[in-house]
C-alpha cells in the first residue's frame, strides 16, 4: 500500500520561498509517475509540477521558471521548491501518485497524501 507524507508547508510574503516534501512508501512499480497538485479556495484540484521516474517533468504554465519538482530516490523523496510566491499560489498543496505511465498534468491519481497548506501574503 503506498502511503504518502507531505511536510514543509507554511505562510510566506510574497515574493519569498518556499519547499514542500513527500515522503513515499509502498511503491513497488518502476514506472510511476509522482506529482503535486494545488487546490485554492474555491477552486478545483489541479496539476502543478509531475515528475516520471524517468524524470521527465511537466509544470503548469504558473508554476514554469519558479517551481521546480524533484525526487530523491535514495529517500523515497519528492519535492516541489517553489520561489517567486505570489498571493495566488495560495493554497493545499498535496501529493499525488499514479501507478504506471503516462504522466501528465491532468492524470489519473491513484493515491493522495493528506496535503499541506501553503499561504502567500501580500
Amino acid at each position: 500500500q503506498v502511503q504518502l507524507a507531505e511536510s514543509g508547508g507554511g505562510s510566506v510574503q510574497a515574493g519569498g520561498s518556499l519547499r514542500v516534501s513527500c515522503e513515499a512508501s509502498g511503491i513497488t512499480y518502476s514506472r510511476y509517475c509522482m506529482g503535486w497538485f494545488r487546490q485554492r479556495p474555491g477552486n478545483e484540484r489541479e496539476g502543478v509540477a509531475i515528475i516520471g521516474s524517468d524524470g521527465a517533468t511537466y509544470y503548469t504554465d504558473s508554476a514554469k521558471g519558479r517551481f521546480t519538482i524533484s525526487q530523491d530516490n535514495v529517500k523515497n523523496t519528492l519535492y516541489l521548491q517553489m520561489n517567486s510566491l505570489k498571493p495566488e499560489d495560495t493554497g493545499m498543496y498535496y501529493c499525488a501518485h499514479r501507478k504506471r505511465w503516462p504522466c501528465g498534468l491532468a492524470m489519473y491519481v491513484d493515491n493522495w497524501g493528506q496535503g499541506t497548506q501553503v499561504t502567500v501574503s501580500s
